[in-house]
């Protein structure tokens, strides 16, 4: 088993960078990943006291599909995050200030319209993400078992329908179900399975067109008997993971 791709997605609910090799810390998710966040309106997000809220407090595929269309990349030397939307000039805005985060936010609330609730902000909070799960864990997805999921639904799903961090080829379909409770090894870092990942609404969204053309979490429950697919891990013991990076369950008869 080996990582093919790797992700991370700097604002919640926005496109995916890819990357070559990432360092993992302990307990901590990818550097940058789910940093930022448009908090609805109506969101009760203190940055001041960050908690854990779920997704639909803030702007996410489940709600607004919309947001597929737009591609951004996010540069942590100089702060800035670039969007660009179908059609339109790329917007360039500043993450370090304030004046930056409310021009940001201005764009992306222009940008959704009737689905913006009250007066959006941009936001992020030192040390905490805007993960789906309240802990701080990466997401990994074994290929195999999406292809199983394919097979049974009739159409080919781009990965990126999942948001995943990592993506394993090999490995038998579900096999990562197995792992739960267990350690795992991927090129120097050492990682624990957590849980399992149940899949909503955000998945029916094709990255590239925005529009809701399939229903994986339907599918998965129709042909497998659970919504589930890939699993959460805690970050043990870091290193750096690259593409090509084999995959190894510790101490697990497979």
């Amino acid at each position: 088993m080996r990582i093919e791709k790797i992700y991370r997605y700097p604002v919640k609910g926005l496109s995916a960078e890819a990357m070559e090799a990432v360092a993992l810390a302990p307990g901590e998710m990818l550097a940058h990943d789910r940093r930022f966040a448009l908090a609805q309106g109506d969101a009760p997000f203190d940055v001041a006291a960050p908690r854990w809220l779920s997704k639909r407090n803030f702007g996410c595929l489940m709600a607004n599909e919309r947001l597929a269309l737009l591609h951004t990349a996010f540069d942590p030397h100089d702060g800035s995050l670039a969007i660009r939307a179908p059609g339109a000039a790329p917007f360039l805005g500043d993450t370090r200030t304030e004046e930056g985060k409310v021009a940001i936010a201005r764009y992306l609330t222009d940008f959704l319209g009737p689905e913006a609730r009250g007066e959006p902000r941009f936001i992020e909070a030192p040390g905490h993400r805007f993960s789906d799960v309240a802990m701080k864990v990466v997401s990994i997805i074994g290929l195999t078992s999406l292809h199983a999921l394919e097979a049974e639904a009739g159409m080919a799903l781009d990965p990126l329908r999942f948001r995943a961090n990592f993506y394993f080829s090999g490995g038998r379909p579900w096999a990562e179900f197995d792992w739960i409770g267990q350690e795992i090894q991927i090129g120097q870092a050492r990682l624990k399975v957590v849980k399992r990942i149940v899949r909503c609404a955000a998945t029916e969204v094709n990255p590239e067109t925005g529009k809701r053309d399939a229903d994986p979490p339907r599918d998965l429950r129709r042909h497998f008997g659970h919504a589930d697919l890939g699993v959460y891990a805690e970050v043990l013991g870091g290193g750096q993971i690259a593409l090509g990076d084999a995959l190894e369950p510790m101490m697990l008869d497979l």
